[in-house]
């Protein structure tokens, strides 16, 4: 781990090892649980992105999210693919760097942090990126803090052009020391306001062209 990610990394839990403290608070205060789990299921933002959880095999996860944004492909396209500045605008993305890449793919270091039941801690993944422009982003996890974590980023053309329904959807399988339901909600919580910051971006964007 070089001198960067451990700046970051220095002082806080990494993904692997806050299941301990999880798990005190999941068993000690059964009230706050309740309440991060009603939070799950309303999302903020919610009348604004439409998400989805979808059960695969065992613990595997889909969750899905999709938001409107009234402004063309390209734009929306420019926005995402910003890869090393999306730390500026997505909440809890600390780092977001470009790799070499390997067989025509981009590769992406990626670090999110956070803060569950009073506990800090952070989730590394390198992913593999494969471009279809404009339609849609692939990537795929080959190094990180989960078992597998494989998704997209699709782009839709509405009204005549004008605007874009931008989905993320994400496969994932945490490690079995990390509890699904924790990854779960975190995703439901955090999914809708990253894809309002995005939205928002492309508007801040399109001003300054």
């Amino acid at each position: 781990m070089d001198n960067e990610l451990s700046q970051i990394t220095d002082g806080k839990f990494n993904l692997a090892s806050v299941t301990s403290s999880v798990d005190t608070c999941m068993t000690s205060d059964a009230t706050d649980l309740d309440f991060e789990l009603t939070r799950c299921n309303h999302p903020a933002a919610s009348d604004q992105v439409s998400i989805e959880t979808l059960q695969l095999q065992g613990r595997e996860r889909r969750i899905s999210a999709t938001i409107q944004i009234p402004s063309p492909m390209s734009a929306v396209w420019s926005v995402i693919t910003q890869y090393e500045a999306l730390p500026q605008f997505i909440p809890n993305l600390v780092l977001s760097r470009q790799l070499s890449g390997q067989n025509g793919k981009i590769l992406i270091e990626q670090v999110g942090q956070q803060t569950v039941f009073n506990v800090n801690f952070s989730a590394r993944v390198v992913l593999a990126m494969e471009e279809d422009f404009p339609n849609a982003i692939r990537f795929q996890m080959v190094e990180g803090d989960f078992k597998s974590f494989t998704g997209a980023w699709l782009l839709a053309s509405t009204e005549a052009g004008a605007g874009t329904a931008l989905t993320y959807t994400v496969d994932i399988l945490p490690k079995l020391t990390t509890p699904i339901r924790l990854i779960e909600c975190r995703l439901r919580m955090d999914l809708p306001v990253n894809l309002l910051a995005i939205r928002q971006q492309v508007a801040l964007q399109s001003v300054a062209v």
